[in-house]
């Protein structure tokens, strides 16, 4: 019996045993916690639309349709770059009194308004290669003596304030001189001569032509000088922004490459931008 009892005691156990083993063996892992879903990526920023101040009281190179839009020469040609630089742009009328201090503050990304690059504007600004070369030009009345810019020197003369229009009859006639009539834009000026109120108007040749041609009824005529100075315009950024001034540059290298800037010019000028054409500064 004892031996028996033995045998059974040592069965029974490893039956004991047999079974924890296999317990703990088929003892599952906890359940594992599903990962959360990866967030949604964030939106793409909204491109950057740069803001161009154009003072539009300027055509053919800018001014505003019937319908308040902005448009001219300058305008498509900045819309063609940009369209080659792929970026965005949008027009904003500036007059041109504070056109350069929106710059400099950063209330515009870019100017274009028949600006003549000159030494004195490129220690504030910088500007793209030039794009329209361009010279001064005298508007008077049909029946005037005036044959020369030296005529000019003791007469009374209208100049849009701040273009190179008034730079060149400021040096003639003196800083001190009352006869140089300063107008906030060009064609008021031109409206004055109209008028009687001055003798002449030295402005950009191309917004002369422009005006005396869809102004038949003032009877004016024009007159050119070998002493003007040939001028360029420039699209003008803010000091320093070479990114965007690199974009530009590739975009009016691009749209000359491809035929694009003949063709608006041809379409403002009636020839091409090799040929002599009307063209304007301020």
């Amino acid at each position: 019996m004892s031996s028996i009892t033995t045998r059974r005691f040592l069965q029974t156990a490893a039956t004991l045993v047999g079974g924890l083993v296999l317990a703990a063996c088929s003892k599952q892992e906890p359940a594992q916690t599903a990962s959360p879903a990866p967030a949604a990526p964030a939106a793409a920023p909204a491109a950057k639309v740069y803001v161009v101040g154009t003072d539009a009281a300027y055509a053919p190179f800018e001014s505003q349709n019937e319908k308040g839009e902005i448009v001219g020469f300058d305008i498509d040609v900045v819309k063609a770059v940009a369209l080659k630089a792929g970026i965005e742009v949008k027009f904003v009328n500036t007059p041109w009194e504070g056109i350069f201090n929106a710059l400099t503050q950063g209330d515009r990304d870019l100017l274009v308004s028949s600006i003549t690059i000159t030494d004195e504007r490129k220690q504030t600004l910088d500007f793209s290669s030039p794009y329209f070369d361009a010279k001064q030009l005298i508007a008077v009345k049909g029946d005037s003596k005036i044959a020369k810019f030296a005529d000019l020197a003791k007469l009374k003369v209208g100049v849009q304030t701040g273009t190179t229009g008034d730079e060149v009859v400021t040096k003639l006639q003196g800083k001190e001189s009352a006869n140089v009539k300063r107008f906030e834009s060009t064609p008021l000026a031109l409206k004055e001569l109209e008028a009687g109120g001055v003798d002449a108007v030295v402005a950009d040749n191309g917004v002369v032509i422009h005006y005396v041609a869809n102004n038949t009824g003032s009877k004016f005529k024009t007159v050119s000088d070998t002493s003007f100075a040939a001028e360029q315009y420039g699209i003008a950024v803010k000091k320093g922004n070479a990114d965007l001034l690199a974009k530009i540059n590739k975009g009016l290298a691009d749209i000359k490459a491809d035929g694009t800037y003949d063709k608006i010019f041809a379409s403002y000028f009636g020839a091409t931008a090799a040929a002599p054409a009307a063209a304007a500064s301020k």
